[in-house]
């Protein structure tokens, strides 16, 4: 298969997700995360599992659709839905730990998985990935309570209703552009940062502070910044790409403090994907309007590895203007968004 072939398969899983993200919101909200964060598992081995014994590109594709299920299931946005129907408004801390542990995934992620490789191959390897989410991830997530909705829950016939206002709008477009920068520099930032001239040892060696960097900005999240309104977090998060790009773009020397000052950025938004809707429209719904707000975030996840693929043949290292417009506009929308918020009354 070609690499283009590969990263189709990618998208088209990327969009499934985003088409059944506010579904698993509202089953989240209504039922608690215990379920559906162990289908997920389930999902994701059978998955795995198919990738492994793949032998056509039809195959591939209908792993990758299977795993397209479990993203859409059991990635940040479902954790977090169940988190506020356990914790409510003070999810915040447990959302922070969430994402503090998980920004050690590709730093742990990537060397397992190159050792599988080169020890048995990459059937194997798929096989271990998929083991471990049923004796690892299913056992965890079976011992996650459910909660309890914030508000009585009804049954209901009908979805929902979440009034797409100014706000929901100004988040949705900051969050699409900043998760656009994000993926699409976990993709090609190695081959960016050598269109920038560096070379293949130092792209690499940049590439692996991004984890640490986005560690270390959720520590600090977490401690120094804990009682700031998220709504700063997320204009800071918006700000340290753009701030990243200019310095690379001045000097090639820069390429770690771009590599760091990414990294912070996106360990930042991650949290305020989860923290800064918490706050302003508080838990009741809040799986669903998770899920409304990721919809354009995972479309445009989707497209974005190869579309700055194409930048970076183009335009080589003046593709980090596009990003770096891409997140002023992001920190544009963030300053826009009002730090509180009223929800009209019902009628």
């Amino acid at each position: 298969m070609s690499t283009d072939a590969v990263f189709g398969a990618f998208s088209v899983s990327l969009l499934i997700a985003a088409a059944i993200g506010p579904r698993v919101g509202r089953t989240i909200d209504e039922f608690g995360g215990r379920a559906v964060l162990m289908a997920s598992n389930v999902f994701f081995a059978a998955g795995l599992t198919l990738l492994a014994a793949s032998q056509s590109w039809a195959l591939v594709w209908a792993a990758w659709l299977l795993t397209g299920f479990g993203m859409g299931l059991g990635l940040y946005d479902a954790a977090f839905a169940a988190l506020s129907r356990i914790y409510g408004t003070a999810a915040r801390g447990p959302i922070t730990g969430i994402t503090l542990m998980a920004g050690f995934a590709s730093t742990v992620g990537w060397p397992l998985t190159a050792a599988g490789y080169a020890a048995f191959g990459w059937r194997t390897t798929c096989l271990g990935w998929a083991l471990a989410h049923v004796l690892i991830g299913l056992v965890l997530n079976a011992r996650i309570p459910n909660g309890t909705p914030p508000a009585p829950v009804q049954a209901q016939s009908t979805k929902p209703h979440i009034a797409m206002d100014r706000t929901m709008w100004l988040l949705a477009f900051a969050f699409a552009a900043g998760w656009t920068i994000s993926t699409a520099m976990a993709a090609q930032f190695p081959r960016l940062l050598q269109a920038c001239g560096a070379s293949e040892a130092e792209a690499i060696t940049a590439g692996m502070l991004i984890g640490p960097a986005q560690v270390a900005a959720r520590i600090a999240e977490a401690s120094l910044m804990k009682r700031l309104h998220p709504l700063l977090s997320a204009r800071l998060s918006a700000a340290l790409h753009p701030l990243g790009a200019l310095c690379l773009l001045l000097s090639a020397a820069a390429v770690p403090l771009f590599a760091l000052l990414h990294g912070a950025g996106n360990g930042i938004l991650t949290i305020a994907r989860g923290t800064v809707p918490l706050t302003i429209y508080g838990p009741e719904n809040y799986g669903y309007r998770l899920g409304v707000l990721g919809a354009p975030s995972r479309i445009a996840q989707a497209a974005a590895p190869f579309v700055f693929g194409l930048l970076i043949d183009a335009l080589g290292a003046m593709t980090l203007l596009v990003s770096a417009a891409m997140g002023l506009s992001a920190l544009a929308a963030f300053m826009a968004v009002k730090p509180a918020h009223r929800q009209p009354r019902p009628s």
